[in-house]
């Protein structure tokens, strides 16, 4: 006989399973964006709704905004989409603006893989749109480092290791 709360943890495995998911769409210049989604379904290859519009560089205007389009329907299930695209000012963030709207579309700019990752790591999570596009844009910006700022103490301490070497 079960108790309780094990009836509790079953139907709440069991929502996890049966919850919708939030959608990904990536739209980016040039290649980008199935290179993107190529490497992060290579970490994950379980993340599902992720779905990629690579604009040619000479694409805007009609043709662009449809095939944008249909990218954010084959991405959001019923639940909402963040949108993912490389550069605020750009043509891919620029057509996007147009399908912005509050607690169901978010735009986020500035793609890069961790950022993909985190979003994929949150389409079941029951949490709004909005803030899992923030968690994507912070944990985006988080991954940026110039290495020798994480590596000086160590650079240094080899570099002066080698010198008593030579010596």
């Amino acid at each position: 006989m079960r108790r309780a709360n094990e009836e509790i943890i079953s139907r709440d495995d069991d929502a996890w399973f049966d919850r919708k998911m939030i959608g990904i769409l990536l739209v980016t210049h040039g290649g980008l964006a199935e290179e993107l989604k190529a490497a992060a379904l290579t970490i994950q290859p379980e993340i599902e709704q992720i779905v990629a519009v690579s604009l040619e560089w000479n694409q805007v205007g009609d043709e662009a905004s449809r095939r944008i389009a249909k990218g954010l329907k084959d991405a959001d299930s019923g639940e909402g989409a963040v949108i993912l695209t490389d550069m605020f000012g750009g043509t891919p963030t620029n057509l996007t603006l147009p399908f912005l709207k509050r607690d169901r579309v978010e735009i986020v700019t500035g793609v890069n893989l961790p950022m993909v990752l985190k979003c994929a790591a949150l389409q079941k999570s029951g949490k709004p749109v909005v803030e899992i596009a923030h968690v994507a844009k912070d944990r985006g910006q988080r991954s940026i480092y110039v290495a020798s700022d994480l590596l000086a103490d160590e650079v240094v301490s080899a570099a002066a290791a080698e010198d008593r070497e030579v010596r």
